[in-house]
């Protein structure tokens, strides 16, 4: 008996063949999209555009050799950023160069606006794939421990968006905050990651005393080596479950709390509102960076970056939160849901920010009251 295979094939007579042919190509240039984030990333880790940025034109080899890297892999990956229109290739000379408007966006001395640390976020959700591809069959989620670079590319991230601003737009958006935190009060970062932001507040105001609270040990663990470092004496760093703050025995009360970004991969968010909530003082301020969104798919369409941050939110934020069979909220929550669990866990007063140097988050300023 010879095997026969159902072949399906689509009626082209009710397809606009102009738009089809455009979406194919859309689909191709997203594939070369997502191999060049990849290199990317892999030029970022391994300080190529650094190197190249402080050089001439030269050969693979001479690159090579400048950043202490293997020239083969560094001859294939100049390959992949010359056809990629990131490096300009001469061929009677052999050599490559990276333009300085380029390297605006690529390298370390431009941390503003350096995409290639985002690019990173491409190759780690790629390492959990298929345990996303699982959970898509059987529900549940990934655990943190799964994503074994997370912190240290959100690090980046948030010296990008949160530490080099802080004391330029950041602080300045609470009136008269910068004043008390010179006189000295006591503050609370929840999910405070790796702790760069605490420590460059600590550095700045040692009159107040600074606390970080965060679940992950090893994330604890370099915000206590990196405080050592700096002799940040007013700084306290905590392995903590924030959705329990609302039941514990906080030092509190705290003139200023602060989330970066922290909010909506947690299992009970609402949760841990509320107990930021009750360790703020009444006079206090909540002061919230979180992921700029609408709460509605249809809205976001325009967002600069919203497949990036989708996706993120698929293969990190949601389902880590699922992982401790929590609510599974996603980065993409929205500013309306946002405001409706700010006021949910007791805040009465809440402005809402925009920077304009960081266009993918909205940053909330919270009050007990008016």
């Amino acid at each position: 008996m010879t095997a026969t295979t159902e072949i399906l094939t689509y009626d082209t007579t009710r397809t606009d063949q102009a738009v089809a042919e455009a979406f194919g190509d859309r689909m191709v240039d997203t594939l070369n999209s997502g191999a060049l984030a990849l290199m990317l990333s892999v030029g970022h880790r391994t300080g190529l555009f650094d190197t190249m940025a402080e050089m001439p034109a030269a050969t693979s080899a001479q690159i090579a050799e400048k950043a202490g890297l293997d020239e083969r892999y560094v001859r294939e990956w100049l390959g992949a950023m010359t056809v990629g229109s990131i490096v300009e290739n001469d061929p009677a000379e052999g050599t490559y160069s990276l333009p300085p408007e380029h390297a605006a966006s690529l390298c370390r001395k431009s941390p503003t606006d350096n995409i290639a640390v985002f690019a990173q976020y491409i190759p780690l959700l790629g390492s959990v794939e298929d345990d996303i591809v699982h959970c898509f069959r059987h529900g549940g989620g990934v655990p943190y421990e799964r994503f074994e670079r997370f912190h240290e590319v959100m690090a980046e991230d948030s010296g990008q968006s949160v530490v080099s601003a802080l004391e330029t737009d950041i602080l300045p958006l609470v009136p008269g905050l910068i004043e008390r935190l010179e006189r000295g009060i006591q503050v609370l970062d929840v999910g405070c990651g790796r702790g760069q932001a605490v420590n460059k507040l600590a550095s700045l105001f040692p009159n107040s005393q600074f606390t970080g609270y965060d679940i992950s040990e090893d994330a604890i663990r370099y915000a206590s080596q990196e405080a050592r470092a700096l002799g940040n004496r007013n700084t306290t760093f905590r392995v903590f479950d924030a959705t329990r703050l609302e039941h514990s025995k906080t030092p509190g009360p705290y003139q200023l709390i602060t989330t970066f970004d922290a909010v909506h991969d947690q299992r009970d968010p609402l949760a841990v509102l509320r107990g930021i909530r009750k360790a703020l003082a009444d006079n206090g301020v909540y002061l919230a960076q979180d992921i700029k969104g609408s709460s509605h798919h249809h809205s976001d369409r325009d967002h600069p970056i919203g497949p990036l941050l989708y996706t993120i939110s698929c293969m990190h934020c949601m389902t880590v939160s699922l992982a401790q069979d929590g609510e599974g909220l996603g980065a993409m929550w929205g500013r309306e849901k946002a405001l409706e669990y700010f006021r949910a866990a007791g805040f009465r007063n809440i402005d809402v920010h925009e920077l304009e140097h960081d266009f993918q988050n909205y940053w909330y300023v919270c009050r007990p009251s008016s």
